[in-house]
């Protein structure tokens, strides 16, 4: 077993996809965060936290339905399902645990699955661990979507799963298309609005208040772990349906409760973001600035450029290798930029994904762009 390990650890070095969990506190400028809002160092986030410690203890001390549920538990279901404008919501330790909860509750063999290729892992190895078949459309695409629901019209049970905003690609999935396809057809629909909660809309909502079409999606997830400061997930959707996966969903029954900590530190971020809304102003205008500058330096090199309107901005290299080179350079004047690489990303895709916060200043995002521009030929 020892030898079989060490030649799967060479074979990763080899192919340039080796990863470490070393610490990136000592980074000057960090473009690898998900904290888009910088809550999870608010003083009234932090403050929420503490004052929760003080009254709850540390941690979850049972699963939700022997002894973990607390007041502070339904306090932010229910200004969850507020704040998504849904009948009803239920908290899960982590994002991950929210999506197979829900997929392999509600799906089976025999059912169908309609995927965007490009959604999270989480939803895939949710899939997978239902049985359900899984259909996959072309990304973002609603003419490939479109042929798939012909496709799968015999089908009794049928869902259409898609991210929101898309974690490598930075750019939306067409959600009033595809909710209006669904509506169509009679289906269900699933968003997982992790990336977008709590960034896009008018009042933070999410993609679902971006596009207009609030309350038209059936199962809408979420996670207390990027915008919202803190960490966990959430599904919101019909009172029935929650009520489903507080009795099924094993990721939700066999499992310690979110700690009141995160629970407290999840409600002020939602009243931090209905009070704060030049927050989110800040960090478009922040993510707009880094892509203007791109396009200006690298516009002999237009092709290795995606511009979206989220906070997440990529940068192509194609190869792994480099990824690595512009990520190691970057890191040697204190700045942290991921290299994503397979199997985030499919091989030849490769790229620095920069990720935004509104704590970051327009200087420093005017100095990333300089020093690409300045220190690195297009990457191959």
């Amino acid at each position: 077993m020892n030898e079989h390990i060490q030649r799967e650890l060479s074979s990763i070095k080899e192919k340039n996809l080796w990863r470490d969990v070393s610490s990136k506190a000592s980074y000057k400028i960090n473009f690898s965060t998900n904290d888009y809002l910088g809550y999870s160092h608010h003083p009234k986030v932090a403050q929420a936290a503490q004052d929760a410690i003080k009254k709850y203890g540390t941690g979850g001390r049972a699963s939700r339905l022997i002894s973990g549920t607390t007041d502070i538990h339904r306090e932010l279901e229910e200004a969850l399902a507020q704040f998504k404008q849904s009948e009803s919501s239920l908290l899960f330790p982590t994002g991950f645990m929210a999506n197979l909860g829900v997929i392999t509750a509600i799906l089976g063999e025999g059912d169908a699955v309609i995927m965007d290729e490009l959604n999270h892992a989480s939803l895939w190895d949710a899939v997978k661990l239902s049985r359900a078949r899984p259909f996959v459309y072309e990304h973002a695409s609603v003419e490939s979507l479109e042929k798939i629901l012909h496709r799968t019209r015999n089908y009794s049970k049928r869902l259409i799963v898609t991210d929101s905003l898309f974690s490598m690609d930075g750019d939306l999935a067409p959600l009033s298309e595809i909710l209006g396809l669904a509506k169509t057809h009679g289906i269900w629909t699933m968003i997982d609005d992790a990336h977008a909660t709590g960034v896009l809309g008018k009042s933070g909502i999410g993609a679902l208040e971006h596009f207009g079409v609030l309350g038209q999606a059936e199962i809408v997830v979420g996670t207390l772990s990027k915008a919202l400061g803190s960490q966990g997930g959430f599904v919101c959707g019909s009172k029935d349906l929650i009520d489903l996966l507080i009795n099924k969903a094993r990721s939700f029954i066999y499992t310690t409760a979110l700690s009141p900590a995160n629970c407290a530190a999840a409600l002020e971020s939602i009243k931090l973001i209905k009070s704060e809304p030049e927050t989110r102003e800040k960090l478009m205008g922040l993510s707009r600035t880094m892509q203007n500058d791109f396009k200006t330096n690298f516009k002999e090199q237009s092709k290795l450029l995606k511009e979206t309107a989220t906070p997440i901005v990529p940068f192509w290299t194609g190869s792994a290798e480099g990824a690595l080179r512009m990520s190691e350079d970057l890191k040697a004047h204190g700045i942290c930029v991921p290299a994503i690489r397979p199997p985030t990303v499919p091989k030849n895709e490769c790229r620095l994904r920069f990720s935004i916060s509104s704590e970051h200043t327009f200087e420093e995002v005017q100095l990333v762009s300089k020093l690409m521009a300045e220190n690195f030929s297009v990457a191959s």
